[in-house]
């Protein structure tokens, strides 16, 4: 018999902080109480013929009677409520919607307001360290600087976050403009510019390294290279200027270009041969959530309501009605991925059973929005090569397959949480990448070819690429530790 003959909703309601599963840490934080859901109870709801009861505990088990009211809600996406100065209540959008509307609102999402990308004045000199413990206290000591800078409402929220690109700066920079020259002179020159595209860059670091490289080592290529920032975010363009700005004359690079855009918005057909670069972007890339029928295997898709009092719920619908995520999964079908959480189907048909088991799967967390990506490279750039690094693994990841991490600063110490569903603009939520179904899935797309047929497309470590491309005595400490192969393990690169 199947557990859902019609249209099925799932609800986790997410109310205010004073109730459970806040935020371990946060509890005596009154300025975050205001700013923050979190997950709360668990009730699972069918039609109005029938209703799937959850396990009852007595004093603890909330009412049966549900309140279907978010059934009227008004359905909205992130680019519908991005003019508003908050999130309307009443409305209900995918979680990619809701994930996305939190960190990219122009008004109150975290990167208009929080993101602060830790960048030193000076470049560290490892040849001066001890060992990669003295660097961790360099970084220690420096964090406390900026630290120092922010205000007390600051001071609750704002992330201070690095890269490898900041901490090993130059010689990062310098190895993925190794990689770009050497990859564009096998191909290109001297045929055809070196056109470069630069998607999320941050404070403009990676650029400046990058140009500074060409400019000084390859000088032939320098004048043949020209560099596109594409950057959503209006407060880091502007930075992105400043950094160019401020330099010399004789050290400015008038070959550059930033173009104050989300490439999500990228209208314009680029025919040229280029290199599109992503470093530690994809990671926010907004994600959609789908549980799976336990019987019967049916993917449902998950949506945020948010109600008359700005509470949160999550709630299932039958996936479908949107074609991103149905194209995601139709696509992710034709490689050789399967999900975890269908690993064990046979178990689950005896758990199944017994009275009170679950009738949805584990969460999974989808990438629809690289996959959107992936098509707008593919449509946009269809001469482009690409070079994409971010993280294949997190820890404190909130439940689920491929789940993100969420956390807040308070008092100098990030404070994981156990929710997506937190308020807007207050918390960074970053995802894991599976970079192994990401080449398939390109190859699909891009290269028109099935899994492992491309040998020119590739997954590396970060420190493969390091050791390959990178001038690896730069970073060496006195003990003859090297951080920038230390660090980032679980920082891997998609080149193709």
């Amino acid at each position: 018999m199947k557990r859902f003959a019609g249209s099925v909703v799932r609800r986790i309601s997410s109310v205010s902080t004073g109730e459970s599963s806040r935020c371990h840490q946060l509890r005596s934080s009154n300025v975050l109480l205001e700013h923050r859901r979190q997950l709360h109870q668990s009730r699972l709801l069918h039609s109005a013929e029938k209703v799937v009861k959850p396990v009852f505990i007595p004093f603890l088990s909330p009412p049966e009677d549900e309140d279907h009211d978010y059934e009227n809600y008004r359905r909205a996406t992130a680019k519908d409520i991005a003019p508003l100065s908050e999130l309307p209540t009443r409305t209900k959008m995918l979680v990619r919607d809701f994930v996305d509307n939190s960190l990219y609102n122009p008004n109150y999402g975290y990167f208009s307001k929080q993101a602060v990308i830790f960048s030193p004045e000076k470049d560290f000199e490892f040849s001066q360290m001890r060992d990669h413990l003295h660097f961790m206290n360099l970084i220690a000591k420096k964090y406390k600087e900026i630290e120092g800078d922010v205000d007390e409402v600051d001071e609750v929220a704002r992330q201070v976050w690095h890269t490898p690109t900041e901490l090993f700066k130059p010689w990062y920079g310098y190895a993925i403009a190794k990689y770009l020259v050497t990859e564009y002179k096998l191909n290109l020159y001297p045929n055809k510019d070196l056109i470069i595209f630069e998607m999320g860059a941050g404070n403009g670091t990676l650029m400046l390294n990058i140009l500074d490289y060409i400019q000084k080592y390859e000088p032939s290529v320098y004048k043949r290279t020209r560099y596109n920032i594409i950057e959503i975010s209006q407060k880091l363009a502007e930075r992105q200027y400043q950094r160019h700005d401020v330099r010399d004359a004789q050290h400015r690079h008038h070959c550059v270009e930033i173009i104050n855009k989300s490439i999500f918005d990228w209208d314009v057909d680029v025919e040229d041969d280029c290199f599109f670069v992503g470093m530690e972007v994809i990671d926010n890339f907004a994600h959609d959530l789908i549980r799976y029928d336990t019987e019967t295997m049916q993917p449902f898709q998950a949506l945020v309501s948010v109600d008359d009092e700005g509470n949160y719920s999550e709630i299932y619908e039958p996936v479908g009605s949107d074609p991103l995520i149905a194209r995601y999964l139709a696509l992710r079908k034709s490689t050789m991925y399967r999900t975890p959480v269908l690993n064990h189907h046979l178990l689950q048909r005896i758990i199944n059973m017994f009275p009170f088991s679950p009738n949805l799967s584990a969460p999974e967390f989808i990438p629809t929005k690289l996959l959107l990506l992936l098509e707008t490279l593919n449509k946009r750039f269809p001469k482009h090569r690409l070079v994409l690094s971010d993280f294949s693994s997190l820890p404190n990841a909130i439940e689920g397959v491929d789940a993100p991490v969420v956390q807040t600063r308070y008092k100098g110490s990030m404070v994981p949480c156990s929710t997506y569903m937190v308020q807007p603009g207050w918390f960074d939520i970053f995802f894991p990448t599976n970079w192994e179904l990401l080449r398939d899935m390109y190859l699909s797309i891009c290269r028109g070819s099935r899994a492992g047929n491309d040998k020119a497309v590739k997954v590396l470590t970060h420190k493969d690429f390091c050791q390959r491309y990178g001038e690896i005595e730069r970073t060496k400490t006195q003990s003859g530790e090297n951080p920038m192969l230390m660090y980032y393990e679980n920082v891997k690169m998609l080149l193709t």
